[in-house]
């Protein structure tokens, strides 16, 4: 009898082990859209340890939420609302709950059309305006509350294409580093270098106040190697991506390679662009192309080497995103509505088809 009680203890601890073992570990996600056709604002997600995406549903009503970033300890999520009211837009402050975002407070943003939001270890604030072409400052207090408009830094000037009439700040960046503000304006054609007066909480431009791209190239968005020296530029409109390095407290462009296959001639327009956290590869997405192209990056100089191109599956590959473990990369495909998940080769850096997913208009991926 106290053998076969042994058996039964052994075989119900044997299960439980089983059932740890094939425990499923998911990791959420936040999906910002356009709200012009299905989608009503911010989406959650769920990616598991074998890439299968599931949708748990709508976590906040908002218009045009198109771009999201999270504080620096995960507990509030910042939200634009790419709008223009009478010559503003808008921010949102949301506190993450188990089934939806809180909303704690709305402020304006000083430009129409916000389209990029940051926020630092300070939780300082910054917003691009698109159709302003201008940067929003705004600070967070310990609730997560966002203050009143601080201060806005208006671009001037204009570059040579059709896209380039006035300014369009497209982002705005945190030097990792040091206390640098790096804004891209795809309208003046430049990147804009300023610092934040604690004194009077405002921006002030620094001793470079720009550096010109290459004519006609529209910078868009950027990203830093890990080394927090070597800065790659994605510009829109000549479907490039630019190294830019700093000497001497001056920032310029060390070179440029094409993001689209060699001979190819139709329509495309750079989107977004993201480094691997080991600094070994970058990634960029094409749209029109359809693609997320891959580079490696020499580790002695930064220069980028083509690995190759993996289609997006989908249409308008605006936004995607690396998975905190780096194993999978995630593409929201605005126009076809689908958000796409890959597996990362982290030898190669190349790509591999896992599932998709549906998603209305998608156009930012927030982990």
């Amino acid at each position: 009898m106290k053998n076969y009680l042994n058996l039964i203890l052994l075989i119900v601890f044997m299960s439980c082990q089983s059932s740890k073992e094939i425990e499923i570990k998911k990791t959420p996600f936040f999906v910002g859209t356009y709200t012009n056709e299905e989608s009503k604002g911010i989406y959650k997600y769920e990616i598991d340890d074998k890439g299968l995406l599931t949708k748990v549903g709508l976590q906040t009503e908002i218009e045009n939420p198109s771009y999201l970033r999270k504080t620096s300890n995960g507990k509030i999520v910042l939200a634009v609302s790419e709008v223009d009211e009478n010559g503003t837009g808008f921010i949102s402050s949301y506190k993450i709950e188990q089934d939806s975002l809180k909303l704690i407070n709305t402020s304006k943003t000083g430009g129409a059309h916000p389209c990029f939001v940051e926020v630092n270890g300070k939780n300082q604030v910054l917003v691009a305006n698109y159709t302003g072409g201008n940067i929003g400052l705004l600070t967070l207090n310990n609730d997560g509350e966002l203050s009143n408009l601080l201060n806005v830094q208006q671009h001037t000037g204009k570059g040579t294409t059709p896209r380039q009439e006035a300014p369009h700040a497209h982002s705005t960046w945190f030097h990792p580093n040091k206390e640098d503000i790096i804004s891209i304006d795809l309208g003046t054609n430049q990147l804009w270098f300023s610092k934040i007066d604690k004194s009077e909480n405002k921006l002030v431009y620094t001793k470079q106040k720009t550096l010109n791209m290459d004519e006609g190239a529209g910078p868009r968005h950027l990203s830093f190697h890990p080394n927090k020296k070597w800065i790659y530029v994605l510009n829109e409109l000549n479907n490039t991506i630019s190294l830019v390095k700093e000497l001497d407290e001056s920032y310029s462009i060390s070179s440029t390679i094409s993001m689209l296959p060699e001979g190819f001639s139709e329509y495309s327009k750079g989107a977004d662009i993201h480094i691997s956290n080991d600094g070994k590869f970058l990634y960029a997405s094409n749209r029109g192309h359809n693609s997320i192209v891959i580079f490696k990056v020499n580790q002695q100089g930064g220069v980028l080497e083509l690995v190759g191109f993996e289609d997006v599956r989908g249409a308008n590959p605006r936004n995607f995103s690396l998975s905190p473990d780096n194993k999978f990369l995630l593409v929201a495909n605005q126009d076809s509505n689908n958000i796409i998940c890959f597996s990362r080769d982290v030898i190669t850096g190349k790509l591999t088809f896992i599932n998709e997913i549906n998603a209305p208009n998608p156009v930012c991926i927030l982990f």
